[in-house]
């Protein structure tokens, strides 16, 4: 049997090992456009290499795949958080879990994941081809007996080319994981704060995500903007990327819960400056900041503020707002949504329902996650079902 894999990414490589452990017979090749395979692995994480999330903080798995989650269900049936977990280890990972449920090898190094993937590989006796791009999905259908396609998120529409002929449902790419730019505002002057529990939103939508907030020379970060741009990627793309932001510097907490906290501030501090009673999870800076947007003087003590004064103050911390304006790629990260549509394969095998013998696995496929290890897992876990579903 002849199977190949298009791409030496996480799915791919990972397919390539389970297959080979089930088909040792089998002649696998890896295609790799790249002169080196899992060069996206080696950076993820900061180069420590988030594999995957304890999932203890999602309520659902819509919020951590906002497309794909349906599908990820089925497949985690077969590997999930748990089967990575315990697959690594046993391959001689020792694994750390974070408090913010992330997890990474315990030696914070990426390329330990890297060459274990690498090392297997060549102990199977895959073939891997490296500086070799696949034109033609469908002309190599012709010459093996399966085809996995794991070639990743793509950035371009004309990274589609290779599936011409095959009348595939395609979902146009647009990213998905990136930071905001507020060019106008004051606020990038504050470069480096950060409030650990602040939610954000985008004004005249349902799209919100709370979590860490960082504050950079070119707009907002962190976890929070993450997750938002991720859960709005189609939204904020069809807007050329110009929204109004909205954020809650209370965590979400509402008006008036906002502002009965702003009061007790008053009544216990009467004569004391404004400017010196910042809450504990809002740096100074940042509170200057946002008493000047408040219209208050920074020498102004609590008790000259009146209930307006006080009524701007809690407005200003429950739904402060800014203007987006363009979007900056996250570090070396790039997480696309788009891809093959979902609608083209067999949720139960990855198997492409108009080409026997057609398989996608990884974020080829029209599925992503929000920041955190979910990528990653869902790249783990398609790559399993594929290959088990070929073995089969």
């Amino acid at each position: 049997m002849r199977i190949a894999i298009i791409g030496a990414g996480a799915a791919g490589s990972f397919c390539a090992i389970e297959l080979k452990r089930r088909l040792p017979d089998a002649v696998v090749d890896v295609y790799e456009a790249g002169r080196e395979p899992l060069a996206k692995v080696a950076i993820t994480g900061g180069g420590r290499c988030n594999l995957t999330n304890s999932f203890a903080a999602i309520n659902s798995l819509k919020e951590a795949y906002p497309r794909g989650d349906k599908l990820l269900r089925r497949v985690f049936t077969f590997f999930d958080n748990k089967s990575t977990w315990d697959w690594f280890e046993n391959e001689g990972v020792k694994l750390v879990l974070q408090d913010d449920e992330c997890v990474f090898p315990a030696s914070q190094d990426a390329m330990q994941i890297v060459n274990l993937l690498l090392t297997r590989m060549r102990q199977l006796g895959v073939n891997i081809h490296t500086k070799h791009k696949i034109d033609s999905v469908k002309t190599l259908m012709d010459e093996y007996d399966s085809v996995v396609v794991t070639t990743g998120g793509c950035s371009r529409q004309d990274g589609f080319k290779m599936f011409e002929g095959l009348d595939l449902e395609l979902v146009p790419p647009v990213p998905s994981l990136f930071t905001f730019n507020l060019p106008s505002s004051p606020v990038r002057d504050l470069m480096g704060t950060v409030v650990e529990n602040a939610q954000v939103s985008l004004a005249g939508t349902k799209f919100k995500a709370s979590g860490p907030l960082l504050i950079t020379h070119w707009g907002m970060s962190g976890p929070a903007v993450l997750k938002l741009s991720s859960y709005a990627a189609r939204h904020l793309a069809e807007a050329r990327y110009e929204a109004t932001l909205l954020v809650n510097w209370f965590g979400g907490e509402d008006l008036d819960t906002v502002r009965s906290y702003i009061q007790k501030s008053a009544v216990k501090n009467p004569l004391k400056q404004v400017v010196n009673s910042h809450p504990d999870h809002i740096p100074s800076r940042l509170w200057t900041h946002l008493i000047t947007k408040s219209k208050i003087r920074e020498d102004a003590r609590w008790a000259e503020l009146g209930q307006k004064g006080l009524n701007r103050l809690a407005e200003t911390l429950s739904n402060d707002s800014y203007h987006i304006k363009g979007q900056s790629r996250f570090k070396e990260e790039f997480v696309t949504c788009g891809g093959v549509a979902l609608s083209n394969i067999n949720n139960k095998t990855l198997e492409c329902v108009k080409h026997p013998g057609l398989y996608f696995a990884g974020e080829v496929l029209d599925i992503d996650g929000i920041t955190g290890g979910f990528n990653l897992q869902a790249a783990w876990s398609t790559g399993y079902l594929a290959a088990e579903s070929i073995a089969r």
